[in-house]
Order: C-alpha cells, then sequence, then structure tokens
C-alpha cells in the first residue's frame, strides 16, 4: 500500500452490544439502517458493515433480518456502498452464521481471526465488567474461508493481535485463502493489541506482500489510530459500533458526523477518500455485473 492510493473509508453502523441507551443515534430498524446509510455515503463513506438487529435493537442472526436491512440500505443509497456482514458471535453456531452469507451474499464478510481473552475493564471500580474467551479456532476459519471461497465473497480478516496476523500466512499456503488480502487490525480490545502507533505499524509489517489494510479504533483511541492509520498508508473504519464520541469529546448524532470527521482527516494528511468503485478494486471485490 502506498499513501499515494485512496482511502477507504468504512463504517460499523450499528455493533451489536450498544444500545439507545448508551447512545441515541444507534439504528435498530430496517429504515433507520437505511437513513444512516444514507448518511455515511454524503459524507464519504463506500463501505459499510453489518450487524443485524430486530427492531427492537436486539441482536439477530436471522436471515430476513439481515435482508431487511440490506434492502433498505440499497433502497437508500443503491450501489454507492459496499457491503459487508459481520460473522463474529458468541455462543451462535457457524451454521448459523454461514445460513446469512449463502442466502444474500455479500460482497464481503468479517473473519475473526484468531481465539483471544475478550474483556472490558473498569478502572474506577479495578475490576472486569465482561470478561469472556472468544473462540474462533482454525477449524472453524477454514469452514467459514471454504464457503466464503465457494460464494465469491471476499474475506476481511480481523486481527486483533499480532498473532493473528501471523495466522494469515499459513492458511494462504493450504490453499484455502487467495490473496491479495483485506485486513483490519482492531485494536483497543482489553485481550488484544494495546492501541497504539507502533503497534499499528508492527502489524502493518506483518501482513503478507500486496494486502489492503486497514484499523479499526476501539472507543476514544479510535482518532489517534485513524491519523497513523492515514500517515502510514492504510485505510479507516469508524462507526457507531466502535466508538460513540469526536476527537473533542461531543456525543456524535449520527455514523455521517464519525464519517465527516474521517473524511476530513484524510483530507488534512494531504490523501483522499476512495471513491466506492476504487474501494472495490483496492479490496479486491469482483467487478459489478451491472456496472
Amino acid at each position: 500500500m502506498s499513501l499515494d492510493d485512496p482511502v477507504v473509508i468504512t463504517c460499523s453502523i450499528s455493533g451489536s452490544l450498544a444500545n439507545r441507551d448508551q447512545c441515541p443515534a444507534i439504528p435498530y430498524t430496517p429504515e433507520e439502517y437505511g437513513a444512516e446509510a444514507r448518511r455515511i455515503v454524503d459524507e464519504g463513506g463506500v463501505h459499510v458493515h453489518i450487524h443485524a438487529r430486530r427492531p427492537d435493537g436486539t441482536p439477530s442472526y436471522e436471515v430476513e433480518d439481515f435482508r431487511a436491512i440490506t434492502e433498505a440500505i440499497k433502497g437508500e443509497v443503491g450501489d454507492a456502498l459496499i457491503i459487508n456482514y459481520s460473522t463474529g458471535a458468541m455462543g451462535v453456531s457457524v451454521e448459523k452464521r454461514l445460513e446469512y452469507l449463502r442466502e444474500l451474499k455479500p460482497d464481503v464478510a468479517a473473519l475473526n481471526m484468531g481465539s483471544m481473552n475478550y474483556a472490558k475493564y473498569s478502572r474506577k471500580r479495578k475490576q472486569f465488567v465482561f470478561n469472556a474467551v472468544f473462540a474462533n479456532p482454525f477449524d472453524e476459519i477454514i469452514e467459514f474461508l471454504t464457503a466464503m471461497n465457494e460464494l465469491g465473497i471476499k474475506p476481511e480478516h480481523e486481527c486483533f493481535d499480532l498473532g493473528h496476523v501471523g495466522s494469515l500466512a499459513p492458511l494462504v499456503d493450504m490453499g484455502v485463502l487467495h490473496p491479495p488480502l483485506h485486513v483490519d487490525f482492531v485494536m483497543g480490545v482489553v485481550g488484544g493489541v494495546p492501541p497504539t502507533a507502533r503497534n499499528l505499524a508492527a502489524m502493518a509489517d506483518n501482513v503478507p506482500a500486496g494486502s489492503h489494510w486497514g484499523v479499526i479504533g476501539i472507543s476514544r483511541d479510535q482518532w489517534l489510530l485513524v491519523a497513523a492509520a492515514l500517515t502510514l498508508g492504510g485505510s479507516i473504519r469508524v462507526g457507531l459500533e466502535d466508538n460513540f464520541y469526536l476527537p473533542n469529546g461531543e456525543m456524535a448524532r449520527s455514523n455521517g458526523d464519525l464519517i465527516a470527521k474521517a473524511r476530513q482527516m484524510t483530507e488534512d494528511v494531504g490523501r483522499r477518500p476512495a471513491t466506492v468503485e476504487e474501494a472495490r478494486k483496492l479490496l479486491a471485490l469482483p467487478a459489478r455485473a451491472a456496472a
């Protein structure tokens, strides 16, 4: 990747855990997802990462909820966004998560690249407020990759630690993973890599040659990591799944606010946001049949 490359600005539109008590702007209904998609496109986003929800806000892994949300987004912005589905979950079977991929065939599907302790820690309470083991064994990763290869879905490799980046090479050697790769570094989760610019550079140095990479910063460290990725030649993700706040501490009124700030930072360092067609090329997606 090069500083001359345009920047793919991605938005994780809602996540599955946070709720409106924490941030009123989080979309629940398909219509609200569609309205957020319009704001994202208007501010320069070209790639949207989707966790499905039911209209009451509870997380869903059902085909009909992914379909309703996707149709609402496409009804609002057409092909102006690359569609990316989450496959990450605790306590939900691989087959259940493959069902909506097989039925709906998004452009991209996120794939967690390793197991880890996954926690949230409260310095005020001096204790973990959430603490779990996030299991993503190689057998399950290979099962997802095999299905994605058959379906023509591009995997997005979410790497929460440097060892997860190292897990890419044997899968390429096995022939179940086909370069060029699309890799994102998830930074700021307790149990994963600490969110520093030096750690980001180390992870970028370890991706297979020719890969496209970006950063996913969790909580308010997001903006420091966005700045670091932009100066290292990477792409960036923001959105209400990852962080509710603008750099000045103000809560975002929509995903559009976060995308607008990401676009401004991109331009301030002398780079430019990718168009959706440029993003498709950078992510090594097949050309659209109707294009």
